[in-house]
């Protein structure tokens, strides 16, 4: 046996090591060894199937997945948007137009503070553990996250648990009590967390902060994220109810859920979001603030943000050491022309911050304070070598990564959930996944050499942190990404 099996495996290499097994079960041990047991191969071509093999069956497209994500707009004006899919779990979640960048008004941090604030006490809970002992019923958890234009309030449970789910959602939302001590508790996580931010080794949240206060000073998007410290003590039920009232109502929010029918959403939608009144009141909304974002330089339209995101992919980067290896972005500019060139810097990565009416386009670098003169002209080069044409296999690599990088992050559950709610919440509608693809296939050079023109003709936004003795001047800066190769000026001193 052991020398009839050492025949059979021996000569098999490549894929047939992975095909055998089923072959054998199918055709039995006999038909194995028909073919092991004379002295040369089988002349079927690798192209082929094999013989005695029965037909596949392939899963086949039935035409509905341009109706994947349904939408339906309630008479209160909220919307309802779902997208099923296979399993027993599903995630849903309230998404509301409210963010920092609402916050001109008044004072900066509300938007942080209702983070900590969320799924705390409420009308029908009396605290959080009532809550979570009310989700552990259906295996569920909950969070909320609130970025610069959106506040998401979530929960992954049981699809069998999805009436609890919403009425939760609802309660949470509009019906939070918003103790004292609530209010209290979340101060001292507030200062915390400002305390964290600028203890923590990693300068990345800091600096993001810094760049959207120097590209939109004082509006929008440039407001802070974070709570500033002073006005910890100012923000109150009062004012957050006041501003409560203004951004949380049924049109600038969307109900979104992944993993269930819509019929069932929509029903629960009804029964627990159609007539509630909120704790705050139901007057209508004072003090909206739908300021565009100014961006001294310009603003990057909707349509360029595909090419953007393209371009992004294609400088990629990170910090100089790397385990390598597939999708790591080894081959993406910032690699290939900084951190494999010049050993002393730390770190090189672009980044892509897009919102509904503007968008940043960022390279963050790091290195020795004796070598930041030099590092910024290595970066400001990069930049202008952006506006070159771009070479066919790089440009197809980009696409090809931002593509896999795009389907691979919709394998979540979670990941499409914010997908459905962010994209209906933004337009009204969801472009799908395959309507995205093809949208990055279409970019082509000229598409990158347009908007790095264009955003090159900006003025721009400059951050540092750290010893800055060396740093050049901001016209210097501005000077080098406005010359043909990126150099700074040159400066001359007589002592050192």
């Amino acid at each position: 046996k052991m020398e009839a099996d050492d025949l059979l495996w021996r000569p098999l290499k490549g894929a047939f090591l992975m095909c055998l097994p089923s072959f054998c079960c199918r055709l039995g041990v006999a038909a194995c060894r028909q073919y092991s047991s004379s002295s040369g191969y089988p002349n079927v071509s690798l192209s082929s199937p094999l013989p005695g093999i029965p037909k596949p069956l392939f899963a086949s497209v039935d035409g509905q997945e341009k109706h994947e994500t349904r939408i339906t707009t309630l008479e209160n004006g909220l919307r309802v948007a779902s997208q099923n899919k296979f399993g027993q779990f599903c995630t849903v979640g309230i998404l509301v137009n409210s963010g920092s960048r609402h916050e001109a008004k008044y004072p900066s941090g509300i938007a942080h503070f209702l983070e900590k604030l969320a799924f705390s006490s409420t009308s029908q809970y009396g605290s959080k553990d009532e809550i979570l002992l009310s989700l552990e019923k259906h295996g569920g958890i909950c969070d909320c996250q609130t970025s610069r234009d959106t506040t998401m309030y979530a929960v992954s449970a049981e699809v069998k648990g999805l009436d609890t789910v919403v009425n939760l959602l609802s309660d949470a939302v509009l019906q939070p009590r918003l103790l004292d001590e609530e209010i209290e508790m979340t101060r001292m996580t507030v200062r915390f967390e400002l305390e964290d931010l600028n203890m923590r080794p990693d300068p990345e949240p800091l600096l993001t902060e810094m760049i959207h206060a120097a590209a939109y000073r004082g509006n929008t998007v440039g407001l802070p994220r974070y709570c500033p410290a002073e006005n910890v003590d100012k923000i109150d039920r009062k004012l957050l109810h006041t501003y409560l009232r203004s951004y949380y109502c049924p049109e600038r929010m969307v109900l979104a859920g992944v993993g269930i029918e819509h019929e069932q959403l929509v029903e629960c939608a009804r029964k627990y979001l159609l007539n509630v009144k909120p704790v705050w009141g139901t007057s209508t909304p004072e003090k909206v603030d739908r300021s565009v974002a100014q961006y001294t330089g310009g603003i990057i339209k909707e349509d360029d943000f595909i090419p953007f995101a393209v371009l992004n992919m294609m400088m990629g980067g990170g910090g100089s050491f790397s385990a390598g290896g597939p999708g790591k972005g080894m081959f993406t500019r910032l690699y290939l022309n900084v951190l494999n060139r010049h050993h002393w810097m730390y770190n090189a990565t672009s980044y892509h911050h897009s919102y509904e009416d503007s968008g940043l386009l960022c390279i963050h670098a790091s290195a020795d304070p004796r070598q930041v003169r030099e590092m910024v002209e290595i970066i400001t080069r990069e930049f202008i070598q952006m506006a070159g044409t771009a070479g066919e296999m790089e440009l197809e690599r980009a696409k090809t990564q931002l593509k896999s990088m795009l389907m691979m992050n919709l394998e979540s559950r979670p990941v499409i959930f914010e997908d459905v709610g962010r994209q209906v919440l933004a337009t009204g509608k969801r472009k799908l996944p395959h309507e995205l693809c093809q949208l990055i296939s279409n970019v082509t050079a000229s598409d990158i050499k347009r908007v790095t023109t264009k955003m090159l003709r900006s003025k721009p936004a400059v951050a540092a942190l750290g010893d800055l003795t060396e740093l050049p001047s901001y016209e210097h800066i501005q000077a080098a990404l406005s010359s043909k190769d990126g150099r700074l000026p040159r400066m001359y001193r007589l002592f050192r």
